[in-house]
């Protein structure tokens, strides 16, 4: 979605708030600061019923923290609601916290857990303060009211017995609907790695998580654009430190102008006026991603907004800064030209993008990355990446709740005071100071972890040898990596391995995956050609790959598979050593390739080939192995172009005991070759691979990707177009251009039949790997006997040339359960009853360590 021609135009880029209301909560008084006046609740018609809550002040001040709001606060043993008249219209709300013990009488910061509802939404819920480890803490969310009257409830948790509720401050300001833009589908942004859009409508409310001034310093509320009174944190804290790319501002001769289209409150001419970018070196800029890092909670999903505008000179035209945008390791954008965005407009034009991310539930700390890489497919002038602002807001999930846990770093609760000890200023003083150990300490911990990366990368830049004791037991994957196997798998020093590839020559770079890059290489004085995977050595998940891929690989020996020849993981580094597959991967002969095309007859090997790989894993072991990411890059083909599957860093073993269906994991995979209902009910099964395998013979017989989203919404998954053209008897209408009038009826019936059943959406109505390959086996022994028999094939298929008997079914599970737009606000529920977005269904991958 670009905001380049939008219909937020319509609205003025101007913008007065109707309603600005600032409440200094457990004060009497009213003061002003910032311009802006405070207003104290005592008495007011926002408090009605005081009487039951009890006014306090913190034991202490830190100096950094103001005095208005936070030095009064209001606080509640009992469920309190505030009233407010406004007027109908979307809303920011900001609730302000100072964790402390407060006296006047005392309260004990510990015991303070509570929830905050806004009408039919939960903003709030077991909330602490204290537990952010922030002196002060803002809590912002946008609503949209529809009446006159907006409510906020204060209530203490249920536990520990003592608990309390209590704020500091609250405003609420008018705020243009930006959000909720347009009904019409262009308009609406796009799920990354879908075609599905959401609509944020008026049902739907956010928490901002950060809001960040990129490249610049923090803009403060009274400088911000609107007014909106929003805070613009600089992004320093969130930028991958291991390259964290260079800052700059304007040129002094380029003035912010926004366009008719953007108004100026969309992000304040400071935001637009600073930017981060790899810096100047495209050869380096190639090397890496410039990253920043958000800590999010699971379960919800995410409206992320990238905010752009070139600002110096070198870059201004076309086709001289372009890059691609990637989110939780998903591609959101690809060839993405600022310029371009703003209708050549030139420097000083800003511009937006927004993208939802579908974050899983999860018990673990989950983390967004957003992602900026040269693109170098466009040939632009220079190699480089570039944003100015970025804003991530939480949206509400199904129950209408944006409450997420509390910190894991401070869950460890702080002790109550001693029984009988006086409750007196010392005390709470001493549990304060506490507090603030705990949180220097834990800031101590990142501080020194943080030290310890840019350690490994000086010494790797440095051509160090020792890799430090810490780096592989840090993992939370592994404890050593002495328990790797040795038998089967050789162990390589680093110094044989840069011997092997000419110390990584780029120009024997075979290509780079998710791992990391791959080169030829050669091994025992020159007479062994071998290809050298060289993973990420900041890369958890790739730890995790590394390992996986070892243990699973130095086990299995077959025709089918590749073979992994040994590894190194000397000086950080983490390589894998594999055959050398002469010819490449599969998809590098079916699309997007300079290679001629594959004959039919040897694509039908390939698959066979595959299939055999595949059906040795479920069942030629003693526990079934399940890939979980099988693609056509990652079935591989030697000098002879036999089929070898290959990458098993995702692969778990399957079910192990007797009657057991599935194993219950987190959701991983690949784009487009996902079984849904894996995902649905993050049950694996070994029919999880034949899902896969069923879009790769989809792919091998129309010779286009599992997903394009050029294409007409109903073709843009491959699986569903092609499951959807079976059913029609039409598939003669999608088959490669190349194969028309080379494939036998017969065959092209058996195999279309066979890619069909394994993309059913119920695992239980897919074949089994084995039935698979028996039928591309008759597929294959029909094309050969029509070939012998002299048997001529039309020229030209027509889309009626192969009608199959079907049965009739229902439509597919993408069609039925996949909006061409799904409300972020609205319900739905999947078969078994329990709440989920209908868009998540296709979401393909969602846990930021997958692929």
């Amino acid at each position: 979605m670009s905001f380049s021609i939008n219909p937020i135009s319509a609205q003025k880029s101007t913008y007065v708030p109707s309603d600005n209301i600032l409440v200094n909560c457990g004060s009497s008084d009213n003061f002003t600061a910032d311009g802006r006046t405070w207003v104290g609740d005592t008495n007011s018609n926002y408090a009605v019923g005081t009487d039951k809550t009890i006014t306090a002040i913190p034991a202490s001040q830190d100096p950094s923290v103001p005095t208005v709001p936070y030095m009064t606060a209001r606080i509640f043993q009992t469920q309190f609601t505030y009233s407010f008249t406004v007027s109908p219209g979307r809303k920011f709300i900001r609730l302000y916290f100072y964790p402390s013990n407060y006296t006047n009488p005392n309260f004990v910061d510990s015991d303070s857990f509570f929830s905050v509802s806004a009408g039919p939404f939960t903003l709030l819920s077991n909330f602490s303060a204290l537990f952010t480890g922030r002196s002060s803490v803002i809590r912002e969310f946008s609503m949209n009211v529809s009446s006159n009257a907006l409510k906020l409830t204060f209530a203490p948790a249920p536990t520990p017995k003592n608990a309390f509720a209590f704020v500091n401050g609250i405003e609420i300001v008018s705020m243009p609907d930006f959000f909720h833009l347009s009904l019409n589908e262009l308009d609406q942004p796009i799920i990354v790695g879908m075609t599905s859009t959401f609509v944020v409508d008026q049902y739907t409310t956010l928490q901002t998580v950060p809001r960040l001034n990129v490249g610049g310093n923090m803009v403060n509320p009274p400088d911000d654009s609107g007014p909106l009174y929003r805070t613009w944190e600089n992004d320093e804290q969130y930028i991958d430190a291991a390259a964290s790319g260079v800052t700059y501002s304007k040129d002094p001769n380029v003035t912010i102008k926004y366009p008719a289209s953007i108004p100026s409150y969309i992000a304040p001419a400071q935001v637009y006026g600073t930017a981060r970018s790899m810096g100047p070196n495209s050869s380096l800029n190639l090397k890496f991603n410039l990253t920043w890092i958000i800590n999010i909670d699971a379960g919800f999903n995410y409206l992320v907004r990238l905010h752009f505008c070139e600002i110096a000179a070198p870059v201004s035209q076309i086709n001289m800064r372009v890059f691609d945008i990637f989110i939780n390791n998903q591609t959101a954008d690809t060839g993405f030209d600022v310029i371009a965005q703003t209708n050549r407009m030139g420097l000083g034009v800003p511009v937006y993008k927004d993208y939802v991310v579908l974050v899983p539930d999860s018990t673990e700390s989950q983390f967004l990355w957003i992602a900026l890489h040269p693109n170098t497919d466009s040939k632009p002038t220079g190699y480089d990446a570039e944003m100015n602002g970025l804003e991530v807001f939480k949206v509400n999930d199904s129950t209408g709740s944006l409450a997420g846990p509390n910190p894991p770093m401070f869950m460890q609760k702080p002790a109550n005071p001693t029984p009988g000890a006086p409750n007196n200023g010392s005390n709470r003083s001493h549990k304060s100071s506490a507090a603030i150990a705990d949180g220097i300490i834990g800031g101590a911990l990142a501080l020194v972890l943080v030290l310890l990366v840019v350690w490994v990368v000086l010494k790797k830049s440095a051509g160090s040898s020792d890799c430090p004791s810490w780096w592989f037991p840090f993992s939370p994957y592994t404890t050593s990596m002495s328990s790797l196997p040795s038998k089967h798998c050789r162990h390589f020093s680093f110094a044989e391995i840069r011997d092997a590839t000419n110390n990584f020559d780029e120009a024997l770079l075979l290509g780079v995956g998710g791992f990391g890059k791959v080169y030829k290489g050669f091994i025992d004085n020159g007479a062994t050609r071998v290809a050298i995977k060289r993973g990420n050595p900041l890369s958890e998940q790739g730890v995790h790959e590394f390992k996986t891929e070892i243990e699973m690989l130095s086990k299995l020996r077959h025709r089918h598979l590749v073979s992994l020849i040994g590894y190194c993981e000397e000086d950080c580094e983490m390589i894998l050593v594999y055959d050398y597959m002469g010819q490449g991967t599969l998809r590098e002969h079916l699309y997007r390739t300079q290679n001629p095309p594959i004959p039919w007859k040897q694509r039908l090997d390939i698959c066979i080939g595959a299939a055999r790989g595949l059906h040795y894993l479920h069942t030629g072991v003693k526990h079934p192995i399940i890939h979980r990411d099988v693609k056509t890059t990652n079935i591989l083909l030697d000098d002879n172009w036999v089929a070898k599957v290959s990458d098993f860093g995702l692969s778990r073993t399957g079910p192990t005991a007797l009657g057991d269906t599935h194993v219950t994991t987190v959701v991983k995979g690949s784009f487009g070759y996902l079984d849904p209902e894996y995902f649905l009910r993050q049950q694996l099964t070994e029919k999880s691979d034949v899902y896969s395998f069923g879009v790769v013979l989809f792919e091998v017989l129309c010779a286009r990707p599992a997903l394009n989203k050029a294409l007409p919404a109903e073709e843009v998954c491959l699986a569903e177009w092609g499951m959807e053209c079976v059913k029609r008897g039409t598939i003669g209408s999608i088959v490669d251009p190349y194969l028309k009038g080379k494939i036998a009826p017969e065959c092209l019936k058996k195999f279309a039949e066979t890619a069909k059943k394994c993309v059913e959406e119920q695992w239980i109505d897919r074949p089994a790997i084995g039935d698979v390959l028996w039928n591309l086996e008759l597929a294959l022994q029909l094309q050969e006997g029509a070939e012998d028999g002299g048997g001529v094939f039309e020229a030209d298929t027509n889309d009626d040339e192969v009608p199959l008997a079907l049965e009739n079914e229902p439509s597919s599970w993408f069609s039925m359960r996949i909006g061409s737009s799904v409300s972020l606000g609205g319900r739905s529920e999947d078969s078994s009853g329990s709440a989920l977005t209908p868009s998540a269904v296709f979401s393909q991958i969602l846990n930021p360590t997958g692929r």
